[in-house]
């Protein structure tokens, strides 16, 4: 999923910093690292790496991540609980631009 946050100065206050490692981020949402590799492999997300090669995840990821998991232990499978949650994000970010539009005066009405 693409980054949603322009950069802040302080990394600490950046979502799209990729603050966590696996074991902590896996950790931090109640669930398996395999479980964080499996939303890689169906490319919910991406993390980014280390130097080393070590994942590293942003708190944005982790969000994602979180309701991907609440969907897989409602009983969703894990590649259709994917597809959800990126439907989701395109859902509200065309309502963003829907009220951005309607607040500039946008929408356009049709004569009758």
């Amino acid at each position: 999923m693409p980054s949603r946050s322009t950069r802040p100065v302080d990394p600490l206050d950046d979502d799209d910093y990729p603050a966590y490692t696996m074991g902590r981020a896996a950790e931090m949402i109640g669930t398996t690292p395999a479980f964080l590799r499996a939303l890689g492999e169906h490319r919910l997300i991406t993390p980014l790496r280390s130097e080393g090669g070590h994942r590293r995840y942003s708190r944005y990821q982790l969000r994602i991540a979180a309701r991907a998991r609440e969907l897989v232990d409602r009983g969703t499978a894990v590649e259709a609980a994917c597809r959800i949650v990126v439907l989701e994000d395109q859902l509200e970010e065309a309502q963003r631009i829907n009220e951005r539009l309607r607040g500039q005066g946008g929408g356009q009405q049709q004569a009758t």
